[in-house]
């Protein structure tokens, strides 16, 4: 299995003249000898297909189509936690799977709250908050991606994904982070869906009291 970014980290501190090659080198050296890897797989058909749903929600939240975008949007929830189960249990995981699932999750979060933001129901300084946040972590994902890229670099080879990379692993506060970001987006289109039917948890002091939250600890996170 490739090293993640935390072994990678460790194998730059090792003597012996490693530490001396430039940091692109350093990461290949610890890539597996494969040239390629099988991708096509169910753990990672799930995970396409929650990136090519995530357009499909925004588009339905826009078009007011409230408990369709919700649906879609449970679905994308369950198979973020169904594809992972089912690489590990029957030991597919691939690299490529390390890098589309989180692209998949950052996908969904980013089209999502855009389309919340024009409805009005999420607050703009609040969105733009997420947004950074995403784009700062997709812009380090696609950094890794093109340094650990076996040569030649071309624009064909970076986008297959059968060549191995480092291995994209979240770390614990990333995991809470966008934990909290699902359960709050899932949370607004949930009142959107029903409104008043969810009681105390469709009133608008809760859903700020979430939005707070969320607020809070992404600035934690911007902070660290």
């Amino acid at each position: 299995m490739s090293p993640n970014v935390a072994d990678i980290a460790k194998l730059m501190e090792t003597k012996g003249g490693l530490e001396r090659l430039p940091l692109s080198r350093r990461i290949r050296a610890s890539l597996p000898t494969a040239l390629h890897e099988n991708i096509y797989n169910l753990p990672n058909g799930l995970t396409f297909s929650r990136l090519i749903a995530a357009p499909v929600i925004g588009y339905l939240i826009v078009q007011d189509q409230h408990l369709a975008a919700l649906s879609l949007f449970a679905y994308a929830g369950v198979t973020d936690l169904v594809d992972g189960w089912i690489a590990r249990k029957w030991k597919l995981q691939t690299v490529v799977g390390t890098v589309i699932d989180p692209m998949a999750d950052k996908t969904l979060m980013t089209v999502v709250t855009v389309a919340l933001a024009m409805k009005g129901t999420l607050p703009v300084p609040l969105a733009i908050l997420i947004l950074g946040r995403d784009i700062i972590l997709g812009l380090a994902a696609i950094y890794y991606r093109y340094i650990s890229l076996p040569p030649p670099k071309t624009l064909a080879r970076y986008w297959d994904f059968s060549l191995p990379s480092a291995e994209v692993r979240p770390t614990g506060i990333s995991k809470v982070n966008t934990a909290l970001q699902l359960f709050l987006v899932g949370w607004t289109m949930s009142k959107m869906a029903f409104g008043a039917d969810l009681g105390i948890f469709g009133s608008q002091q809760a859903l700020e009291a979430m939005w707070y939250a969320c607020n809070s600890r992404l600035r934690l996170f911007a902070c660290a």
